[in-house]
């Protein structure tokens, strides 16, 4: 019997103890209220009301409110998770957790508190700490799920795609596309930690997920560490694409995005500005977006991903998308406003911007801090799903208004 058959034969029964509960009592409540645009609260709308309860109906006319606002109005909120913080739980649950089959990937969601106590960062979003023993191996897994790893501390683990060994060092972000086979082992004398970035949210709440788990254990061939992987050496090539490529896939071929390109890229910004020339998002605000060499889109479907320095002193313009945004702080300090909430932040702090929440950034220099005070943000967001529904919207305030 096939699994979607399977599937089919449970849902018919589960499908019947839904009608039973229906029949005891409907999940649809309905009140009639005096209010401007609403009927007249009579006898009759009371029965009519009844009615659409017992059919599982419910009228645009008392939802419009909630369902068709002026604005967006996420259920998430602004929130600040402390890095500090996610390190020391994620070594405790290294003691305590294993990292194979049961500890799945010993993972750690950050739940934003507005979902429910569900492990998503925002309706769409899955940000996570990971945390991998010396000596460990993830064992292989795949999922339609699309994915990527950023490295805010720490080297010595690779990353195994497809059988190729990718290295993971600080500032380098690693893209995976959905349903690729995947595995993970430290080859140090010392733990690291991670964050992971998925579409699980979207992907749960539109059921098209997939998941399979693989070999429990790697080949010495993928246990190798080399210093670029496979996808490095045909990819990694700055403005080059490989004439022998193969045709295009879902997401980026390059499986390693390299922290000195993203460096070099963010401080040349910032210095052709000084010279008068242009290269920023706006005064003292640089920025870069990571693109499939492929075809120059978004590494991942469902996913982008940037990198925003802001130079020491300088503050970024409000700005409010559609859709929603997790910042990580690689490195430096300052000040992120989110809505009504602000937050003084140093490295490896993470927090989220609900959509149509403004968000503004100030650096402000630290004793600890590298690159001369700079605010170095590594974000991800959901931005191509809402292009590719023609969704996308962004409002931008300047410095000057």
């Amino acid at each position: 019997m096939s699994s979607c058959w399977t599937r089919r034969t449970l849902r018919s029964v589960t499908e019947s103890s839904i009608t039973q509960d229906i029949a005891a009592g409907s999940p649809v409540r309905l009140q009639a209220v005096t209010a401007e645009g609403q009927p007249q609260v009579t006898p009759a709308l009371e029965e009519l009301y009844r009615g659409f309860e017992q059919e599982l109906l419910v009228p645009l006319w008392t939802e419009i409110g909630d369902l068709m606002p002026a604005r967006p109005r996420s259920r998430a909120v602004p929130h600040l998770w402390r890095w500090e913080r996610l390190r020391e739980l994620a070594a405790k649950a290294g003691d305590l957790v294993p990292v194979g089959r049961g500890g799945e990937r010993r993972a750690i969601a950050l739940a934003n508190p507005s979902l429910g106590g569900r492990p998503f960062a925002t309706p769409t979003l899955w940000a996570a700490i990971q945390y991998l023993m010396p000596g460990e191996d993830a064992p292989e897994h795949r999922h339609t799920q699309h994915a990527f790893r950023f490295v805010v501390e720490g080297s010595g683990v690779w990353t195994v795609v497809g059988g190729d060994p990718v290295p993971m060092n600080r500032g380098d972000f690693l893209p995976q596309a959905g349903w690729n086979w995947h595995a993970h082992h430290n080859a140090t004398s010392e733990p690291m930690a991670w964050i992971d970035g998925l579409d699980i949210p979207f992907q749960y709440v539109t059921e098209a997920q997939f998941f399979e788990f693989g070999r429990d254990e790697i080949t010495d061939a993928e246990r190798t560490t080399p210093e670029r992987s496979r996808s490095e050496r045909l990819w990694g090539h700055p403005g080059l694409r490989p004439l022998a490529a193969a045709p295009a896939t879902p997401g980026s071929p390059l499986l390693s995005y390299k922290w000195e390109y993203t460096n070099a890229a963010l401080r040349d910004q910032l210095l052709l500005e000084k010279e008068g020339f242009g290269g920023t998002v706006e005064p003292g605000h640089a920025a870069v977006r990571y693109t499939n060499p492929h075809d120059g889109s978004d590494v991942l479907p469902t996913l982008r991903a940037e990198f925003h320095r802001v130079a020491r002193g300088a503050e970024t313009a409000p700005v409010c998308e559609t859709g929603s945004s997790v910042y990580q702080v690689f490195d430096g300090s300052g000040v992120v406003t989110v809505g009504d909430r602000s937050w003084t932040v140093s490295r490896g702090d993470l927090f989220v911007v609900p959509s149509w929440e403004p968000f503004s950034a100030r650096s402000e220099a630290g004793a600890t801090d590298s690159d001369e005070g700079a605010l170095d943000l590594f974000r991800f967001c959901d931005a191509p799903v809402f292009e590719a529904l023609h969704l996308n919207r962004t409002d931008r305030t300047t410095k000057d208004a």
